[in-house]
C-alpha cells in the first residue's frame, strides 16, 4: 500500500512515517505542504491513501481537501490534525474526508484506521462521535445522551441507519458510530436485541 503523508511538522511527519513504514506492504512518501502534496499526487504517485494535516500551508482549511480529491478522484483521502475541533471534523466527514485522524491517537490504532479507509471505509474516533451533553436517559444501567436516546428511539421504530442519518440530518457514519457505542453502553447483541432491551425497560 502506497501512502502520501502531508504535514509541515518535520518532527511529527517523520515519526509517523517511519512507524509506517515499519509495517510490511506500506510506503510511504512525504510533503511539508499542501502544494508540494499536490505536485506529487500530479506525478502520479500511485497513491492508494493520502493523509493530509489539516493546519499545513496551503490547505486553506477544508479547500485543500476538495481540491486533493478532485486531483486525484477515488483516492480516499484523510484528515490530519492536532487542534482541530470537532465542527471541524465532522465537516471534513460530511465533505468526503475518508476519516479525520488526531494526532494523539496510538501507532496500533493509526495503522488500523489507515487499513480500514483503505479499504473504503470510513474512519472516525469514537470518542470524536461521543455527545458531550448531559445524559437524557438511563437503559441498563448506562447513562444515554440525548443524541443516542433519539437514535435508539428511530431504531427501535425499524429505521436502517441510512434512514435515521436522514430523519436527524446527519451523516451515516455518525448514526453506525452512534449505534456501535449503544450496543457497548447497554450490552447488545444487534439492533433487535437493543430494540428488545429499550422496549422492555420501557423506555420507547
Amino acid at each position: 500500500m502506497k501512502i502520501l503523508l502531508a504535514d509541515d511538522q518535520e518532527l511529527v511527519r517523520d515519526t509517523i512515517a517511519a512507524f509506517l513504514r515499519l509495517e510490511p506492504g506500506m510506503e510511504v512518501d512525504v510533503a511539508a505542504d499542501f502544494p508540494a502534496a499536490l505536485a506529487l499526487v500530479r506525478q502520479g504517485g500511485g497513491h492508494e491513501l493520502i493523509l493530509l494535516d489539516y493546519m499545513m500551508p496551503g490547505m486553506n482549511g477544508l479547500s485543500g481537501l476538495a481540491a486533493m480529491r478532485a486531483a486525484v478522484p477515488g483516492v480516499p483521502v484523510a484528515i490530519l490534525s492536532g487542534t482541530a475541533p470537532r465542527a471541524v471534523a465532522e465537516q471534513a466527514l460530511a465533505e468526503g474526508a475518508a476519516g479525520f485522524l488526531p494526532k494523539t491517537m496510538s501507532t496500533k490504532t493509526l495503522i488500523a484506521a489507515i487499513r480500514f479507509m483503505a479499504a473504503g471505509e470510513v474512519y472516525a474516533p469514537m470518542a470524536m462521535m461521543t455527545e458531550r451533553e448531559a445524559p437524557s436517559a438511563t437503559l441498563a444501567g448506562a447513562q444515554l445522551t440525548a443524541r443516542e436516546t433519539e437514535v435508539l428511539r428511530l431504531l427501535c421504530q425499524g429505521l436502517a441507519n441510512k434512514e435515521i442519518a436522514r430523519a436527524l440530518d446527519l451523516q451515516e457514519v455518525t448514526i453506525k458510530l452512534h449505534v456501535k457505542t449503544l450496543y457497548r453502553k447497554i450490552d447488545a447483541r444487534n439492533r433487535t436485541h437493543a430494540a428488545m432491551i429499550a422496549k422492555e425497560a420501557g423506555l420507547f
